[in-house]
């Protein structure tokens, strides 16, 4: 594997957007990567939330930053600020809800049509580990390659599947030309390596 651009030994950075339905676990699999925590309970996220992990490939090291951002109705007409410039959008559905499926149809859709040119869009089902499934895998395969986007089920409570689908975005980051990002000004406070963001 080998990056086209090469900067800061050997690294490349792009940005990373998690989008998808409040409660459908975008925090928790953004927290299970970068620190591999997860709790039973977590705040709704207010506006968008900040951080960073490196991925070690063969030949360079990937930078991605994510950004997280509030499933709620309210904070919908911000999500464009936090998309903008994005390499690749993780939209996050709940397998044992379907309603939080057709909310990921709505941003596929958005990003599709709103987002950056060829920007990676990955089709997530979050918390396999609960028995109460509603969304056949099936159903969720369906979506994705009708929308050509990547896909995976995955639990943020067991890590289940969250590293493997990662490491498969960021060989495809490899290989992207970098691109020239300016600072977010939306962060208004920074601690342990997460930023969060609100308007």
């Amino acid at each position: 594997m080998y990056c086209i651009v090469m900067m800061h030994n050997n690294s490349v950075q792009h940005k990373v957007v998690f989008l998808g339905e409040t409660s459908v676990g975008k925090s928790s699999i953004v927290s299970r990567f970068t620190r591999d925590e997860f709790f039973d309970f977590q705040e709704p996220t207010i506006g968008a939330a900040f951080q960073t992990k490196n991925i070690q490939l063969d030949n360079c090291v990937v930078k991605m930053e994510f950004w997280d951002t509030a499933g709620q109705e309210r904070y919908r007409s911000l999500a464009p600020m936090y998309y903008r410039g994005a390499s690749v959008a993780f939209i996050v559905y709940d397998i044992t809800n379907p309603d939080t499926l057709n909310n990921a149809k709505y941003w596929i859709n958005q990003i599709k049509n709103k987002g950056e040119r060829n920007c990676i869009i990955v089709l997530l089902g979050n918390k396999i580990d609960l028995s109460e499934r509603r969304i056949e895998r099936e159903t969720g395969i369906d979506v994705s390659e009708i929308n050509n986007t990547m896909f995976s089920e995955v639990s943020a409570k067991t890590g289940d599947n969250i590293n493997d689908i990662m490491i498969q975005v960021a060989k495809k980051l490899a290989l992207i030309p970098q691109k020239l990002q300016k600072p977010s000004e939306f962060t208004i406070q920074s601690f342990d390596n997460k930023k969060t963001c609100c308007m």
